[in-house]
């Protein structure tokens, strides 16, 4: 069961930006099970199953993602009850990991014959500041060979269908600095404070829906000297990307008034930018549908920001689906319910089934 590998994933660091240890544990385990995996440029682990006459036919692309939003350091250990397992990290996505591991072992063990490619990545950078880089990576370098991309990711149940698009930045205002009693040089955190006030002035539609968030913001260095470096970093979201183009220009132009007006210099980086839209799930819905309704999964669609996202820009129909049942995302106190993973596998396995019959390629 993918219970047998989720607590050596769990229990495996993974920050964004430093997945190598869980990419070498995924590339070991699926060695072990008999298949050949590649590592490519940005880290993704990926392996291509291509039976005897599939060549040449469009792959389905399964991925999960390494990463987690916990910095190294963190306590990663699994705590284990009689119905859930607990820690940082535990859910997502160290579940979809094991569960996708779980199901390439069951192929292994025959049963209907693939009737396409099928290829299984773990990738990288899909959390925080990552911006999707390994499932960007993985589909702009492989599109000409994929007929279909479904992110492995979330709660069994929750089929995304449209990817929300985020645009993110990283403000730093520079002055001279000083003392605050000898001198009178102007405050980067004055500028800093304006700018937050101005970006949360800023008026958002209720629909489609679009936010705005300060998720980060620091600066000076003591409460008797003027602060000469502050900065922030800001989160755009929108489920249009033409409100969402609109807003980042407001938002820009807010950020460059606040340093203007304090008189200090901004340093502007945009460090995030996930395209967003109709993932063009058409033909996959009626297979996720299909394979939910066997199993008495209750389905439900959403938006959201996944590796799904990565795939709009270049046409190719994706979903993003949850392969089991937890809490607590993106807290220290992660849960998971381990009888969820069961019916999650048999869901995963029956839609890629399914997938082989259809037409959708």
């Amino acid at each position: 069961m993918p219970l047998s590998y989720l607590t050596r994933i769990a229990q495996t660091p993974a920050p964004t930006f430093h997945e190598e240890a869980r990419a070498d544990l995924i590339s070991e385990l699926w060695t072990g099970l008999g298949y050949v995996t590649e590592r490519d440029e940005v880290g993704n682990v990926l392996t291509r199953i291509t039976p005897p006459g599939t060549e040449g036919r469009p792959a389905l692309l399964l991925a999960a993602h390494l990463d987690t939003v916990f910095d190294a350091g963190t306590d990663v250990t699994v705590r284990e009850d009689a119905t859930r397992l607990t820690g940082p990290g535990v859910g997502d996505n160290s579940a979809s990991l094991a569960v996708v591991t779980a199901l390439l072992r069951d192929l292994r063990g025959g049963g209907a014959p693939l009737r396409r490619p099928l290829w299984v990545a773990a990738n990288v950078g899909e959390e925080g500041l990552g911006d999707l880089r390994g499932a960007k990576h993985l589909i702009a370098r492989h599109r000409a060979h994929l007929g279909a991309f479904i992110a492995v990711d979330g709660y069994l149940g929750i089929a995304v269908t449209r990817g929300v698009g985020v645009r993110r930045y990283r403000a730093e205002f520079v002055g001279p600095g000083g003392h605050s009693w000898g001198d009178q040089a102007p405050s980067t955190l004055h500028a800093l404070g304006r700018a937050i006030s101005a970006l949360y002035a800023l008026h958002l539609p209720a629909t489609p829906r679009t936010t705005l968030n300060v998720g980060v913001a620091s600066g000076g260095t003591s409460v008797n000297s003027i602060a000469g470096t502050a900065g922030l970093l800001l989160d755009l979201r929108s489920l249009d990307s033409g409100v969402l183009a609109e807003l980042d220009t407001r938002a820009v132009a807010a950020l460059h008034a606040a340093a203007r007006e304090v008189g200090v210099k901004l340093r502007l980086e945009r460090v995030g930018d996930r395209p967003g839209g109709d993932l063009q799930s058409g033909a996959l819905l009626p297979l996720v549908r299909e394979a939910a309704r066997e199993l008495r999964v209750d389905l439900r669609l959403a938006s959201s920001s996944t590796d799904a996202n990565a795939a709009v820009p270049h046409g190719l129909p994706s979903v993003a689906v949850g392969v089991y049942r937890g809490g607590n995302a993106h807290r220290t106190d992660e849960w998971v319910q381990a009888a969820s993973f069961a019916p999650g596998l048999k869901f995963l396995r029956r839609l890629v089934e399914l997938y082989q019959r259809s037409p959708v390629a």
